[in-house]
């Protein structure tokens, strides 16, 4: 499983509107911009966020996205969930009922094998982590990775831009 880059620039979008602390929605072209990312693809990796209720939209000439919740209130598994979907990465494809074992009865093969759940397991504790890491805790490690970094965001999309 890859994720996509969707999540990445949705997660980043999230914390780069907080730090911009403005009141009103802040328009797609004025998010890429800051990233060098195309407007009409961004946009498309942050509809998934309104549909979450992690974002608000509002359409039109001062449209734009805006935070529907608080940071401390976002998770990371929220914005993999909402660009990614619910489905499980690994999908049991039930190989040991073919070559060797193809002549054996169904009811040898109810029980998951050991492969399907330690996969599932450990895809369960990955999502059970994401699940316990808001942004609001992403955001704290950027800053302290970086500081002076809510400054220097404020000040860059302070400037007249698209």
């Amino acid at each position: 499983m890859r994720i996509s880059e969707g999540v990445e620039w949705a997660a980043h979008c999230c914390l780069l509107l907080d730090w911009m602390g403005t009141e009103g929605p802040v328009s797609t072209a004025r998010l890429a911009a800051g990233y060098g990312l195309p407007p009409a693809y961004l946009n498309k990796q942050l509809q998934p966020l309104v549909k979450a209720g992690i974002l608000t939209s509002t359409a039109g000439k001062k449209g734009g996205f805006k935070l529907a919740r608080s940071l401390e209130d976002i998770t990371l598994m929220d914005v993999l969930a909402a660009i990614e979907g619910p489905s499980e990465a690994f999908q049991c494809a039930e190989i040991r009922q073919n070559g060797v074992w193809a002549d054996e009865p169904a009811s040898v093969f109810r029980a998951p094998c050991a492969i399907d759940t330690a996969m599932r397991s450990a895809e369960l504790e990955w999502r059970r982590a994401l699940a316990a890491q808001t942004l609001a805790a992403v955001q704290a490690n950027a800053e302290l990775q970086a500081p002076g970094l809510r400054t220097q965001v404020r000040e860059w999309y302070a400037l007249p831009r698209p």
